[in-house]
């Protein structure tokens, strides 16, 4: 690895994120991370274009985040590179080339990345604290969901992107307000058979299984909510346990919420109010899949893989 200091920004379909962090003998220590919901895929699934104005939303959250960057970028600790990933929006969008060139207006060149790579990278950064440990690891997206086998500080035995996420099953599936039951068992049952032979090709692996990583806004404000966080919590919701049960009862609740009482919800964002109900479906789902009755909740995820990853690809540099 090259020791530095690098900044990662990840795109995706409901979100927009960067984490600054130095990467040093001991492994990777956090300095700011930043967040905003963008819904760059609003309305991809059908049109197969990004929106303007959703092209607006990540460009300005990209503005504010290189603000940031630019103040932890010192002489004595300067940014090394500043890494930018789109994922599932970004791959369906004919017009992608166009975002990418909002981008490079400001210093960023974009790289599109499929969902393998997506994959490996998410499970690189989730398992950085489960060392040997047998793994599974779901990230719900907005538009994909990467569910990844292996063991923890090893390379994946074996990976997917399932082309379900929360934003693309909502707009599919949830159109009145709360969900209709008939909608409701609509989506399950599309994202059961979007999974269904993958896992079944993975059926000797999961009995092997020691734990279930989910990461992802999903994943974590399903804690804010539990918790009721009126104040986001990262180390409060770093490895927290969340048993089905516990998800089912989170679940049952938002679906019967219409949009309006769903947003007052404390501990969920009300921008991820409109998705989040699919995003529960598609976690419950692939714990069924795995057998396994409670997930693990990581605040490492696929930031942290692109970091790892740069750090490496800079070393090799380094050495030509």
């Amino acid at each position: 690895m090259r020791l530095g200091r690098y900044a990662a920004i990840d795109i995706g379909t409901v979100t927009c994120r960067m984490l600054v962090a130095d990467v040093d003998e001991s492994g990777l220590r956090e300095l700011t991370r930043e967040y905003a919901i963008t819904n760059l895929g609003e309305g991809v699934d059908a049109t197969g274009e990004l929106k303007p104005e959703a092209i607006d939303r990540v460009v300005c959250a990209i503005d504010r985040f290189l603000t940031v960057r630019d103040s932890l970028s010192t002489p004595e600790h300067p940014v090394i590179c500043t890494i930018a990933v789109a994922t599932s929006a970004a791959r369906d969008a004919r017009n992608a080339d166009d975002f990418a060139a909002r981008l490079r207006e400001r210093g960023i060149e974009l790289s599109v990345i499929p969902g393998t790579r997506e994959a490996a990278l998410s499970f690189s950064g989730a398992s950085i604290d489960f060392s040997g440990e047998r793994l599974m690891v779901v990230d719900v997206g907005g538009g994909s969901t990467e569910v990844v086998i292996g063991t923890g500080g090893a390379s994946p035995q074996c990976a997917n992107s399932f082309n379900v996420g929360c934003r693309r099953v909502t707009e599919r599936f949830l159109a009145s307000d709360p969900p209709a039951p008939e909608e409701l068992a609509q989506a399950r049952a599309w994202i059961h058979d979007q999974m269904a032979s993958w896992f079944a090709a993975q059926a000797k692996e999961l009995p092997e299984l020691e734990r279930v990583i989910a990461v992802a806004g999903t994943a974590t404000t399903v804690v804010s909510i539990r918790e009721r966080m009126e104040v986001y919590d990262s180390a409060c919701v770093h490895k927290a346990q969340v048993s089905q049960r516990a998800l089912l009862e989170v679940y049952e609740r938002l679906a019967a919420l219409p949009l309006v009482e769903r947003e007052q919800v404390i501990g969920l964002d009300p921008k991820r109010a409109p998705v989040m109900v699919a995003g529960l479906l598609i976690l419950l789902e692939v714990l069924d899949f795995a057998g396994i009755d409670a997930f693990t909740v990581s605040e490492t995820d696929i930031l942290h893989g692109i970091t790892l990853a740069a750090s490496h690809e800079a070393c090799e540099k380094s050495r030509l």
